[in-house]
């Protein structure tokens, strides 16, 4: 059992609609998270630890939406000018419902909701980093002024933005703990395995629950 403390942050990962069974890009059982990150944040409290959401926050002609590019499908690769970039059916659009956090998910004492994937021309996996890997989303300087220096991520997807988050947590100098029982993936051609080994690799610690 982890002893949490008030240097922890829980980082609960596009817990969102469009990734929700019915949503635009559904990841498979994407809803039985709600109740476990409802569980987890209520843990973190009474620990007197924090708590943060992300969320994807993409405008309607976003780079990373295969109808933008004619001709492409979902899920094909493309070359991008920050790098290669999976298309994705459009989702979690500014101002719609998709893009609303799951009504199941209950965190009230959240501190912060993080946007990203809002610039048009780059994606954003990371809730730390855009896809070029170099543009900050400020993430890093608020868990630093708040001085929190382990951080636990769990949500959807554990292959791409959880996971990424994590790692990118952990080469931020800051203690990463990705929570598999609180996340699902969408495992898009062998994507959880090449996830996983890139954590491992990055020293992020890798558990079921806590």
């Amino acid at each position: 059992m982890v002893t949490l403390c008030a240097t922890d942050l829980l980082v609960l990962v596009d817990i969102q609609n469009d990734f929700c069974p019915g949503g635009a890009l559904a990841v498979a059982d994407g809803d039985a998270v709600v109740p476990l990150a409802n569980d987890l944040a209520r843990r973190f409290q009474a620990a007197g630890a924090g708590v943060v959401l992300t969320q994807d926050w993409h405008p309607p002609g976003h780079a990373s939406f295969a109808d933008n590019h004619p001709g492409a499908q979902p899920f094909q690769t493309i070359r991008l000018p920050y790098g290669e970039q999976t298309l994705w059916p459009a989702h979690c659009v500014q101002g719609t419902a998709g893009a609303e956090f799951h009504a199941g998910l209950d965190v009230p004492m959240a501190s912060l909701v993080m946007r990203k994937g809002f610039r048009p021309a780059i994606d954003s996996y990371s809730a730390f980093f855009e896809n070029d890997r170099h543009t900050p989303t400020g993430l890093a300087g608020y868990c630093r002024e708040r001085g929190f220096t382990r951080l636990f991520f769990a949500g959807l997807a554990t292959d791409f933005c959880v996971a990424f988050s994590a790692e990118d947590a952990a080469r931020a100098g800051f203690t990463s703990v990705l929570l598999t029982g609180a996340s699902r993936a969408i495992d898009l051609n062998g994507s959880l395995d090449a996830a996983l080994a890139r954590l491992a690799l990055a020293g992020v610690t890798v558990m079921e629950r806590i």
